[in-house]
């Protein structure tokens, strides 16, 4: 059998960069990790190198991690690698540079053009409402609906301006009232940049995930957010997958918006669903891979390595059905979540967030002996990344109990 071609990952510090890692291992592809010193990617059998990531922008250094490694594709988790390899080549040399480009990129980082594409293709939107200076704030803050959401539309743009000015990136912040929307608006005064206000959307999360080729979708997979860290929203700590007979109109929707966007390769699209209403309402367009890639993983909804065969082995036979009836779980933030709910409930902010400690205690529990769980990190037949997050955990709980 002939040798495929390597892949390189950047940033395969995390939990998502490890299951790029396994997925392209296990079909056979030699996988170069590029990480910080101690990735848990690093330690995964299905890794073939794990490559210390240089200083300096990508520019400086990818060209040459290529010819070492003689990769034939480069696959990126974070939103900043995105940016920068947008700005590269679509090919260094014979290696695809598998993330997207540059245009379609920067309508899915910015929320309100991706809601005002959203809307021409025919979704449901939230409200939603774009600070600017000279804005009368007051007068908007007596008028509004609340609650509300505050997010920011561009945050790859906003963040550096956040750092210098000493201020705290809040993912997702409720607004209960036209003081705490005022209050608000006048934090973020110093940089003259304000977070994109929206209508709260009831409903539980939905996320559809499609890799697109050529305007169609290839690949079709969705699954529905049971818990998230933090506890009124967030990474998805907890989650299942849903039959494809659910949500097919939806799924047709997230298609025509993708392709709207003129998209190619992964991505997820994440809604709200008022089961109530049957109302979906778009959250946000996620143009990278995405928090609960591992129950993909093992439902074998395999997206990376259908962007690698189609891309760089030019197959395009159809991708096997993925299953649907298995859960995940990433046991650190859910178990993060389980103590705020006991502990300090008065911290999640979400005003129409139900608390029900005991239940989730014990589904927590039940957990551990159910046959369809899937674990973030944890895989039994590639155990060492977990066991150098647990070690890794246990050194960092000692460093700040010497402190």
């Amino acid at each position: 059998m002939t040798a495929l071609p390597g892949a390189l990952i950047l940033g395969a510090d995390s939990a998502i960069g490890l299951t790029l890692v396994r997925e392209l291992g296990q079909h056979g592809v030699p996988v170069h990790a590029v990480m910080r010193e101690g990735g848990i990617a690093g330690a995964s059998r299905f890794c073939t190198t794990a490559q210390r990531r240089p200083d300096g922008p990508l520019s400086l250094w990818l060209p040459g991690m290529i010819a070492l490694t003689g990769a034939r594709a480069v696959f990126a988790i974070s939103e900043t690698d995105l940016v920068e390899l947008a700005k590269l080549p679509a090919r260094i040399g014979d290696c695809h540079i598998l993330t997207p480009r540059a245009e379609p990129l920067g309508r899915t980082l910015d929320k309100s053009r991706t809601l005002a594409i959203a809307a021409d293709a025919g979704l449901r939107v939230p409200r939603s409402w774009q600070p600017r200076a000279g804005d009368d704030f007051s007068a908007r803050a007596a008028v509004e609906d609340y609650p509300l959401v505050a997010k920011w539309s561009n945050p790859p743009d906003v963040i550096p301006l956040l750092e210098r000015a000493g201020l705290e990136w809040i993912k997702a912040e409720y607004v209960r009232s036209p003081q705490e929307l005022l209050a608000l608006i006048e934090r973020y005064r110093p940089i003259g940049r304000w977070p994109l206000i929206q209508q709260y959307c009831r409903g539980v999360g939905i996320g559809q995930m499609l890799h697109m080729e050529s305007g169609r979708a290839t690949l079709h997979f969705q699954h529905r957010r049971l818990h998230e860290w933090p506890p009124e929203g967030g990474v998805s700590t907890l989650c299942q997958a849903e039959p494809p007979d659910r949500h097919q109109v939806q799924m047709l929707l997230s298609e025509t918006l993708l392709r709207a966007l003129d998209w190619e390769g992964p991505a997820m699209v994440e809604y709200r669903h008022e089961p109530g209403t049957g109302h979906y309402w778009l959250m946000e367009v996620n143009g990278r891979f995405w928090g609960s890639l591992p129950l993909a993983l093992h439902c074998g909804a395999h997206f990376a390595w259908e962007n690698y065969r189609r891309t760089v082995l030019g197959h395009n036979a159809p991708a096997p059905r993925p299953r649907h009836d298995l859960r995940a779980r990433y046991m650190v933030p859910e178990t993060k979540r389980l103590v705020r709910l006991w502990l300090a409930r008065g911290r999640i902010r979400d005003p129409f967030f139900r608390a029900r400690p005991l239940r989730d205690l014990v589904s927590y529990i039940l957990g551990c002996f159910d046959p369809r769980m899937r674990y973030y990190v944890f895989m039994l037949s590639d155990p060492r990344p977990w066991a150098r997050d647990l070690i890794q955990m246990a050194r960092k709980a000692v460093r700040l109990g010497k402190r």
